[in-house]
């Protein structure tokens, strides 16, 4: 395994950066010093969506970092998202606008549909009154336009089962470039992965540390022995590692954090890796999913009665 994985080419001929810096709960306020910081330390990814509240923000902060010759804008990798409410294919093109708008740029690299659910427009929270039927081959014929147009230079999906991707990839004149998905040690998404692999679709984990600042979510990835005894061998973090793992098994990885310490902690993931008889032990990690998507699944409203439909028992 080279020592050095820093991008990934997806099917676009596009290469993305491999780590990128999440901004879920990301706290207004917090989420422009955590991007001003990573863009010097060296991420060249910042993974952003409508729906997380703070793109104006960071919107902010690149056109400084811009203007003050920190980073040119071609070479960064920015992505954002398509929340449930703006799916009707009239919608679409309004969301990304919104969200070029607030970014303050002209495109982006990779816009993904955030989930494979849909709420009424306007709709805000969580509340099953707001879940319908979705159309996702209605919606994803509006993502292709962006991409001709090429506000958006790569479209792809997120939080999409293998069944789901595969339904998609079969209506699809564009295929989606990524599927951006929970991976960590403790939910390795193998079915998925293969399935992504076969298809030419690059599989981006979210939550790759296992989202330890979620604080509605009981999460202990990184305090697994496994991680600790590969970490203490190599000489480095279990977030580290956790990392290092997922770049091995082909996939970036996206992990948050505001505090600039941790910050440059998850990019020391280069120039070093995880030898093959200790990656062989992460077969060993229980598995379970943690973000599971309750609020989208109701016995009469929406899409899916169950999580098991959301996922497609991919649970």
């Amino acid at each position: 395994m080279g020592n050095d994985i820093r991008f990934f080419e997806l099917n676009t001929g596009k290469k993305m950066p491999s780590v990128g810096l999440g901004t879920w709960q990301s706290d207004p306020g917090l989420v422009g010093q955590a991007v001003a910081s990573a863009i010097k330390i060296g991420y060249r990814h910042i993974d952003c969506a409508q729906v997380y509240g703070n793109e104006k923000e960071i919107g902010l902060v690149l056109k400084k970092l811009f203007e003050d010759g920190v980073v040119k804008r071609e070479d960064l990798w920015i992505t954002s998202k398509l929340w449930c409410t703006d799916h009707a294919p009239e919608d679409v093109p309004v969301a990304l606008d919104r969200t070029l708008q607030d970014l303050q740029l002209d495109y982006v690299d990779l816009y993904l549909i955030h989930w494979p659910v849909r709420m009424k427009k306007g709709s805000v929270g969580f509340s099953p009154e707001n879940l319908i039927p979705t159309d996702i081959p209605g919606t994803w014929k509006a993502m292709e336009k962006l991409y001709d147009s090429s506000k958006a230079l790569a479209i792809g999906v997120s939080n999409f089962s293998t069944k789901k991707l595969g339904d998609l990839l079969d209506v699809a004149r564009v295929p989606p470039a990524v599927n951006q998905v929970e991976c960590h040690p403790s939910w390795q998404q193998s079915k998925l992965q293969e399935f992504c692999k076969s298809k030419g679709v690059h599989l981006s984990g979210y939550s790759p540390l296992g989202s330890p600042g979620t604080t509605w979510l009981k999460s202990d990835v990184l305090k697994h022995p496994v991680l600790n005894m590969v970490a203490e061998k190599v000489g480095k973090t279990p977030a580290q590692v956790a990392l290092r793992w997922g770049l091995q098994m082909g996939h970036s990885v996206l992990p948050k954090s505001t505090h600039e310490a941790r910050i440059k902690e998850n990019f020391d993931v280069f120039g070093w890796s995880i030898p093959d008889e200790l990656f062989s032990k992460f077969s060993e990690f229980q598995q379970a999913r943690l973000l599971r998507g309750a609020s989208f699944a109701h016995e009469t409203l929406g899409q899916y009665k169950t999580v098991e439909e959301l996922w497609d028992g991919e649970i």
